[in-house]
């Protein structure tokens, strides 16, 4: 065989199984993911329910309320989430308690343990839950430990009749008497979001 037959042979073999490559489909396979058009604390919680023990159906028994708001959590944030779920549990509290807490001090707080701030104080309020010593929530010290005023927080809700089924606004609202009762609705999702996420592993 001279160089110019076997030449063709080999580009034939080579074309040969080019063509079976295009034949069977492109060379480079793109895939698309399915998207879950649900909210996400839908979808999570779906997962949650079904491999992490957290009823679903409790986070958010009615739906949210109006616009949503959504912020980054730091590291200090995050923990104070935990410890807000922790004291939850330890009260003997569900799911539900965990997402009026944190979406009340999403609101007052943005989870952030509030010392004194000076002239941008509102009166005396401190931590997470801006509550105020001389309103009775106990010492500055006390409703600064997240454990503390998240228990604090808790006792005050227990203390409302069918706080189970309101809207997170009103619940929130009747515990923190704001001058802003509305406020506390844009955080549920959010809330309800980070239970999902921690609950277990609080």
């Amino acid at each position: 065989m001279n160089t110019t037959i076997l030449r063709k042979s080999v580009l034939g073999i080579a074309g040969l199984a080019f063509a079976g490559g295009l034949a069977a489909g492109p060379l480079h396979h793109t895939t698309t993911d399915t998207v879950d058009a649900r909210p996400v604390a839908a979808v999570q919680a779906d997962k949650a329910d079904k491999t992490a023990g957290v009823d679903a159906g409790k986070l958010i028994p009615h739906g949210v309320q109006g616009a949503q708001s959504r912020i980054d959590l730091d590291p200090e944030q995050t923990a104070n989430v935990k410890a807000i779920i922790a004291a939850t549990k330890k009260a003997g509290l569900d799911e539900r308690a965990a997402v009026i807490s944190i979406g009340t001090a999403l609101q007052e707080s943005k989870l952030e343990n509030l010392g004194h701030l000076g002239d941008r104080n509102d009166h005396d309020s401190l931590g997470l839950f801006q509550q105020r010593p001389s309103s009775g929530w106990g010492s500055p010290e006390q409703i600064t430990d997240p454990e503390y005023a998240t228990t604090a927080f808790l006792k005050g809700l227990k203390q409302v009749d069918g706080w189970q089924d309101m809207a997170l606004t009103d619940a929130a609202q009747t515990v923190q008497v704001s001058a802003y009762p509305d406020a506390y609705a844009q955080w549920e999702q959010q809330a309800a979001d980070l239970v999902t996420q921690h609950w277990n592993n609080s």
